[in-house]
């Protein structure tokens, strides 16, 4: 195994990209820092000194080219590694932290959340200097992360009070002053009296129930609910609330504190922790497809396939894991470290060794480096390579052999 550290001045946040034949790693940083390394050489590129005004959380690549940034500040900002002295231009919207950017490359539609609660999308066909064009595309309260799957047919949202939201058929285009979400039933979900509007913002670890996005045009909601039960199927947009089940959770409740998506759509990744922060897990769900509960449910819901418990160090920090590029393995900070996981141990496609029941996910390999609680993990997409990133401001990159 091979590994190196760079300083990174609190690195939270790992992305990668960059132009055909050259690889980026791009650090985002608590100092309103951005960096960029080479991952071979481990050269450093480039300071973004000040990207933003405040912590800097998240680095999407749009391209080959062109990334966003997301911070603390409130605010999201458009950058070109062919021109990184200024900025494409900053984008407005949010009234808190900016936690989550997306983008759905085959519309150009950026997609971010934030601690406001909102999921907000940004056209940027239309991008200029003073920004994109964007809409509020939902609101609920508690909102830790969003994700879309691979094809963008579903968005996911986690909550600090242990919910799980997941838009079916998803259409980011659709006009939003509707603001009409039909509520899907499933297993573990909420009862209706919890799904209620509310206006105001929220930031992690409070208990309570989410809502969808305004009740103001019940009637309309009703009325795509009862056409989709002639017809049948699913409406677009149509919300499904999941309490996903959670080992060892002995009904205190739980946080779901960062989501990951398969990149297959086939699954989806949890770290959860419970309200007392005294146990943490990581945990696998299946989308299963199947047939409907009834005529206005999803075609699909999520089954708990794989699990196993985190080291509890470092409470209150969110850890941030991630799938392998193939799916076959998943990367979870563990302490001073990192754990290489698999669905068995010969590293098996997960639809290749789906359990009857939930089974414990297999410690493939232990990598320990840092001398603080690691926080963030990341694979590279194109390199056989592994970047960790810790509390402390370190960043270590891993070139395993098996």
């Amino acid at each position: 195994m091979h590994m190196r550290l760079l300083p990174a001045e609190e690195g939270f946040g790992l992305c990668s990209g960059g132009e055909a034949g050259r690889s980026v790693l791009t650090v985002a940083c608590e100092q309103t820092e951005v960096l960029l390394f080479d991952p071979i050489s481990s050269k450093h590129i480039k300071t973004l000194s000040e990207a933003h005004e405040d912590c800097v959380n998240n680095i999407r690549f749009l391209d080959n080219r062109l990334f966003a940034t997301c911070s603390d500040d409130t605010t999201i900002a458009l950058w070109d590694l062919r021109k990184l002295n200024t900025k494409v231009c900053t984008l407005h919207g949010h009234t808190s932290w900016v936690k989550n950017i997306e983008y759905d490359t085959n519309t150009r539609l950026l997609v971010t959340s934030g601690f406001d609660g909102n999921v907000i999308i940004w056209d940027t066909n239309r991008c200029t200097e003073d920004g994109c064009p964007h809409k509020k595309f939902f609101h609920t309260r508690f909102l830790m992360r969003m994700r879309l799957t691979p094809d963008c047919s579903k968005m996911l949202i986690s909550t600090s009070s242990g919910y799980l939201l997941i838009l079916h058929d998803l259409d980011l285009t659709k006009s939003l002053e509707v603001g009409s979400y039909p509520i899907l039933r499933a297993r573990r979900t909420t009862s209706s009296s919890d799904l209620t509007t509310s206006s105001s913002s929220s930031g992690p670890r409070v208990s309570g129930s989410p809502c969808h996005h305004s009740d103001s045009n019940s009637s309309s909601e009703k009325h795509m609910s009862r056409a989709s039960q002639r017809e049948g199927v699913s409406p677009r947009n149509s919300l499904e609330v999941l309490t996903p089940k959670v080992p060892g959770e002995r009904d205190r409740g739980n946080c779901i504190t960062s989501l990951q998506l398969h990149p297959k759509g086939w699954a989806t990744l949890l770290r959860c922790s419970s309200n007392t922060d005294d146990q943490e897990w990581t945990c696998v769900y299946e989308f299963q497809e199947g047939v409907p509960v009834r005529p206005v449910s999803p075609r699909c819901s999520l089954r708990l396939t794989h699990y196993i418990e985190e080291a509890n160090v470092g409470r209150g920090y969110i850890k941030e894991l991630c799938f392998s590029p193939d799916g076959r393995m998943v990367s979870s900070p563990h302490a001073y470290g990192i754990r290489l996981l698999g669905f068995d141990k010969q590293c098996s496609e997960l639809i290749d060794c789906l359990p009857k029941e939930a089974s414990p996910l297999r410690v493939i390999r232990s990598l320990y480096s840092h001398k603080d609680v690691v926080l963030t993990t990341k694979f590279s997409p194109t390199h056989c390579q592994i970047a960790s990133g810790c509390l402390s401001g370190r960043v270590s990159l891993y070139q395993p052999k098996f």
